[in-house]
């Protein structure tokens, strides 16, 4: 199959997986759609909202119509690296064997991650970067395609572990989820409470996605659009030259070359999930959001000023 048909061919069975996901899932299409430009991107996402707003139905049923396979860790501050990664007991026969970790799925759900020590979040650092985990001298490949899903909670971060920076470029998208509206919370009060069950169905395999992320991969990106996307991450530095004042005045740490790479895969991505064969700086635009949100550092006087960081990088475009 060439490119062009392989193209047009995800964009029917991309509107065709969003149609799936709406039995279960209502709602939330901007979440929804930044979780799977970062699956089609080969990347992974960090979800940060409230309880209660279906973080963990969302991954499920996301893995479910992908036709992956999906397992979830609850981070607590007791959890230890060996309860993640697996570890290795002496059999019967008094060998060691390997038994494996929930990190061996192709979609993790990383729940509450701030709820644990440093030492468990580092535990997935090589699994998101390499794909593959290093236990007692072993080194172990993980299935592809892989992709982590961490949630956050914004309230309560007392007795939390806040993840740092360097864990935090690891995730391609930072995605807020925000309270349903009157009208998608009384639907979801309706279809949750009776007694009725909703199946939805895999329409992709775990090859069709790799071979996805491959096609998307090879699309070409004219030079003024990876010009604008480096342009664009360079202008949230604050001691670069091309940054605005509003950076300097309110930013302490801006986006690393990470950011670039990913706007570009990102925006290749958006392109080819809604039929174009190239991207464009629409593209760049409509994923650069998601991607710089959690990049970025705002100060004390952005914090005092109530100016919020998406208001920051709008104002860059």
């Amino acid at each position: 199959m060439s490119d062009v048909a392989a193209v047009e061919q995800l964009v029917k069975k991309y509107a065709a997986l969003k149609q799936e996901i709406k039995k279960i899932i209502v709602g939330q299409d901007a979440v929804v759609e930044e979780v799977l430009l970062s699956i089609f991107s080969g990347g992974h996402a960090l979800l940060i909202g409230v309880p209660g707003l279906a973080k963990t139905l969302l991954v499920n049923t996301i893995a479910q119509t992908l036709g992956l396979q999906f397992k979830r860790i609850q981070f607590t501050p007791d959890l230890m690296p060996s309860d993640i990664l697996g570890s290795e007991i002496l059999d019967e026969n008094r060998t060691f064997k390997f038994i494996k970790g929930p990190i061996f799925a192709n979609i993790i759900l990383a729940d509450e991650i701030n709820r644990t020590p440093p030492k468990t979040q580092a535990a997935l650092l090589e699994a998101m970067q390499e794909r593959a985990v290093t236990v007692a001298g072993h080194h172990y490949k993980l299935e592809l395609p892989y992709f982590v899903l961490a949630t956050q909670n914004p309230i309560e971060q007392e007795g939390t572990y806040p993840l740092p920076e360097a864990q935090l470029d690891r995730f391609m998208f930072a995605v807020n989820l925000d309270y349903p509206s009157f009208a998608e919370e009384v639907d979801i009060v309706k279809a949750t409470t009776t007694g009725e069950s909703t199946q939805v169905n895999a329409l992709f395999s775990a090859q069709e996605i790799i071979d996805f992320q491959q096609l998307i991969r090879r699309i070409p990106v004219a030079d003024n659009v990876v010009e604008y996307a480096v342009t664009l991450v360079g202008k949230t530095r604050p001691k670069s030259q091309a940054a605005p004042e509003i950076v300097k005045n309110y930013i302490d740490w801006g986006a690393g070359p990470r950011a670039s790479q990913n706007l570009i895969l990102g925006a290749k991505a958006n392109a080819a999930l809604h039929g174009k064969f190239s991207p464009d700086i629409e593209d760049v635009q409509k994923v650069a959001t998601g991607i710089l949100r959690h990049r970025m550092i705002k100060n004390y006087k952005a914090e005092a000023e109530g100016l919020s960081i998406e208001e920051i990088i709008r104002s860059l475009f």
